[in-house]
């Protein structure tokens, strides 16, 4: 029997406030450090399967908090160039997104309970640390998204500690090139939140939400953007100092012909036209890590 229009309006209004196009993003890191893990013969399905839901629960949880607490700050309005938020169309209540954030992220705590008995204090800290920030980013009384501190608050949950965290889980320690490794990830995860506020710099500083992006202006922002983008190529290929196997690192250039129109499109355009670099972003992420990922597996079957 189909689901009423009443259900079906209000799954659709779910799926669009836990925005699953976010989602490969949280993805991406979790298959570097398990891809790593398989290198190095310490891969672990399970563990890696439940770091993998773990992430994808924090970053839906995130994007519920992103979703209320924007509204209640006054920075979701009628001037919002970015994809509609359910809670400033009413689409659903504060109250039901509230529930809805509290559930996820007790999944989340569930899943991480899972991998604090396989990795210890180290990923509990590490867990109640990134249940926080989720929260805190807009949330609580000094949200970090509201005073320039988003920026490092991504590059250090969903690039460090998501490959790192993901390896450490499987192996019980941290070698360098998985810290070396980790930091890509993090610059992409960055970029993506860098085009985000860079569209959103006239309503953010309206609302008194004090962005990287605001801070630095349009221009250097966009300079900023340049910069993780090409950093993200750098850096992988320091990887050769470690292992000459890692020469098949090179694959990740296969998404360049993916970056370069993001690079035009974050340099020439503003506003709602951002949105298009803004998917694009996460995409070249996602399509980044997989061949990161093929380039360990091959590395390792070779």
């Amino acid at each position: 029997m189909a689901p009423s229009p009443a259900t079906k309006s209000l799954l659709e209004s779910w799926w669009l406030a836990i925005r699953p196009r976010t989602l490969p993003a949280a993805a991406a890191p979790v298959l570097v450090g398990a891809a790593f893990a398989f290198h190095d013969g310490v891969f672990q399905f399970w563990t890696a399967l439940a770091a993998l839901v773990g992430a994808l629960l924090l970053q839906i949880g995130a994007n519920l908090a992103n979703d209320v607490f924007d509204f209640k700050k006054g920075a979701d309005t009628a001037e919002r160039l970015g994809p509609p938020r359910v809670t400033a169309t009413g689409r659903l209540t504060s109250q039901q997104v509230l529930i809805g954030m509290c559930l996820v992220l007790g999944l989340a705590t569930l899943i991480g309970l899972y991998l604090v008995l396989v990795g210890g204090w180290v990923i509990l800290a590490i867990g109640v640390a990134a249940i926080i920030c989720a929260v805190a980013y807009t949330g609580g009384p000094y949200p970090l998204g509201y005073h320039g501190l988003g920026d490092l608050f991504v590059f250090v949950f969903f690039g460090l500690a998501a490959v790192a965290g993901t390896y450490y889980v499987q192996a019980l320690k941290v070698n360098p090139a998985v810290w070396f490794a980790a930091i890509p990830l993090g610059l992409l995860a960055v970029a993506i939140l860098v085009v985000n506020n860079l569209r959103d710099i006239e309503t953010d500083r309206a609302a008194g939400k004090h962005t990287m992006a605001v801070r630095l202006g349009a221009e250097r922002t966009r300079v900023e953007y340049v910069l993780l983008l090409v950093l993200a190529y750098l850096i992988p290929l320091g990887l050769v100092l470690f292992s000459l196997d890692f020469v098949w690192v090179a694959l990740i250039f296969g998404s360049v012909p993916l970056a370069l129109p993001l690079v035009r499109i974050v340099r020439t355009e503003k506003g709602r036209a951002l949105n298009a670099a803004l998917a694009g972003t996460a995409r070249l992420e996602f399509v980044y890590a997989v061949l990161f990922t093929a380039s360990l597996v091959i590395a390792r079957l070779i």
